[in-house]
């Protein structure tokens, strides 16, 4: 063993990062316990880039083979009820848009999920992307995703108080992503996947092509070309224009009122922007008189 390595518990051989993971989660000698039921024997553990959602992300070699690990401290709060929902979710979506989740882990200071690993990378969202095609496929499956009896309780709801009256429009029985962005919506070999299901609801099926043109106006595409890709999403041509238009102003106060309490967070002013210029493409008043 590497000298950079000693330390780590249960023999596990690590990267250099791993002092890391460590450094933020001095106590995760408990999570790789917890764990090692489903892994076996753990080789290596390399962390990954951690999301809101999570206190660990990390890809681990381990007896059972490679697994995408994703844990959150065991106590009630924001993240934990996100993997709960992320678990849920699982059987609605493994195989068919996201990657399967091979087993889930409970203990008294950690909760841990397990996933297929994929062979992928972020998606680009830009105008001359490749990716685009694969991106908007995914996407307008959303709409056959069959809806978990829990997400009865899920009723989408972020966009209410900025649409008045308007928010009857969002309501529906459709499995809602709404987490669309690059790293979020990744490329394999031969498709597209969604990851990171840290938040689904229910909702009307428009929203989830609707979040899409934003996300690509915001990456450099004109609110015309944006909705000329999402145009053939089945959930976009079957909705009511009136709603896509109520969306679209809730979405621009929306996305205004983020950027103006979080102004150390640019990528917020961007979003704004694009969810203005998308507003004032469709013609809708986005006033919060």
């Amino acid at each position: 063993m590497n000298s950079e390595c000693s330390g780590a518990p249960g023999g596990l051989v690590m990267p250099q990062i791993w002092a890391e993971l460590m450094a933020n989660n001095p106590d995760s000698d408990s999570l790789w316990a917890l764990v090692r039921l489903f892994t076996g024997e753990q080789y290596e553990v390399r962390p990954t880039t951690r999301g809101n959602s999570s206190d660990v992300t990390a890809l681990v070699t381990c007896e059972t083979g490679p697994v995408f690990v994703k844990a959150c401290r065991n106590r009630p709060g924001g993240r934990r009820a996100s993997l709960v929902r992320e678990r849920l979710v699982n059987p609605s979506v493994r195989g068919v848009v996201s990657p399967a989740l091979r087993w889930h882990a409970e203990g008294d200071e950690w909760l841990a999920l397990g996933f297929d690993v994929i062979e992928a990378r972020p998606s680009r969202f830009e105008p001359d992307s490749p990716d685009l095609g694969a991106v908007v496929a995914v996407v307008d499956r959303f709409r056959e995703l069959a809806l978990p009896a829990e997400a009865a309780n899920w009723r989408e709801s972020r966009w209410d108080r900025f649409a008045g009256d308007d928010a009857e429009l969002f309501d529906g029985a459709t499995l809602l992503f709404t987490d669309i962005n690059p790293d979020n919506v990744v490329i394999g070999d031969d498709r597209a996947w969604a990851v990171d299901w840290s938040w689904p609801t229910r909702g009307a099926a428009f929203i989830d092509p609707a979040c899409l043109v934003v996300q690509l106006i915001a990456a450099g595409h004109t609110a015309a070309g944006a909705e000329g890709w999402v145009s053939v999403c089945k959930a976009w041509t079957d909705a009511d224009p009136r709603a896509i238009d109520a969306f679209a102003a809730a979405n621009a106060r929306m996305t205004a009122s983020f950027a103006a309490r979080h102004l150390d967070a640019p990528w917020l002013a961007d979003m704004a922007e694009a969810a203005r210029a998308w507003a004032a493409h469709r013609g809708v008043a986005v006033s919060s008189d």
